[in-house]
């Protein structure tokens, strides 16, 4: 049975179980996810966001198997589901922990879509038409998008899966207790709303709604611009993107290795051999390994054990 669970035992996990799955989380996290597929970094923001593919390889480790219960609260002009993910262990049946996540069709990204004519946009009603402002940081200038209401029948199955994803992400940082490694729902927020590179407060696009169809749009330039320096367009730096194989390696990897080399009956004399130029703390003549060799480390020692 996992150290995740010991339901025969009935007593609280001690210091040491709950440190090896902490470390089996940031095992997996080197050896298993990926960056942009697993996980995300949103700049400004001090941890990456577990995405679902992530909470699904987190799940698998810890044997968790999720189920969901979803509450309707749809009203006559919109979808919103609320659900509860429930993880249970696979192996005894025994619910470890809940999340919920709630999802609405009023939600910016999903409340409003873009005209696809001007025609289509003169057309619709004025409390279903507006013109929406912001900025795009990226080429440093201000923008204009004609957008009209979604339909929001048509977005019930999303909303619904957007819901189960926010919940089981929810359960999984829960139940693994991992919160201090990620977090969750920043990425989806809308682009303005989210943190800047340099972590300053979040920003809203301006939204004019149109007083009458005869009425001409109001001019770009007569919206507020973003104060000078908010919006510089570049690149975040190597701490705003999360774990850098070139990083030296973390303690908590360093104290992972020594266990595994003693359990292994190897030494760090075996390892300096193995790996010239290296160790774990840094000397004129040598360097710390690095994060990106947490791995390598890990199946140098398995294929070298003694005994």
């Amino acid at each position: 049975m996992n150290d995740l669970v010991r339901v025969e035992q009935h007593l609280p996990q001690t210091a040491a179980s709950i440190r090896a799955q902490v470390n089996l989380i940031q095992e997996v996290m080197q050896a298993v996810m990926k960056e942009g597929t697993h996980y995300g970094k949103i700049p400004g923001t001090p941890k990456p966001s577990l995405w679902k593919p992530g909470a699904e390889v987190l799940g698998t480790t810890f044997h968790i198997a999720p189920s969901y219960r979803a509450e309707d609260l749809s009203g006559p002009d919109f979808i919103r589901y609320r659900v509860t993910c429930i993880g249970t262990h696979q192996a005894t049946s025994v619910v470890m922990g809940e999340g919920m996540g709630e999802c609405s069709s009023m939600e910016e990204k999903y409340k409003w879509r873009k005209a696809t004519s001007n025609r289509e946009f003169d057309a619709a009603p004025e409390d279903r038409r507006r013109i929406k402002y912001g900025y795009d940081k990226q080429e440093r200038r201000e923008y204009e998008i004609k957008q009209v209401r979604a339909e929001s029948a048509d977005q019930a199955n999303t909303i619904l899966k957007m819901a189960c994803k926010r919940a089981q992400v929810a359960m999984t940082l829960n139940v693994v207790a991992a919160s201090d490694i990620f977090t969750q729902d920043i990425e989806d927020l809308p682009p303005e709303l989210q943190p800047d590179d340099e972590g300053a407060e979040t920003k809203r696009a301006t939204v004019q709604q149109p007083k009458s169809k005869s009425a001409a749009p109001a001019s770009p330039a007569a919206s507020s611009a973003p104060p000078a320096g908010t919006a510089t367009g570049a690149a975040p730096d190597q701490n705003g993107k999360g774990p850098l194989d070139g990083q030296p390696m973390k303690p908590s990897q360093c104290n992972i290795v020594r266990a595994k080399l003693k359990h292994a009956g190897l030494t760090e004399v075996d390892l300096a051999a193995a790996f010239p130029g290296k160790c774990f703390e840094p000397t004129e003549s040598m360097t710390q390994f690095t994060f990106g060799q947490f791995a390598e480390l890990q199946s140098w020692i398995s294929e070298n054990a003694k005994g």
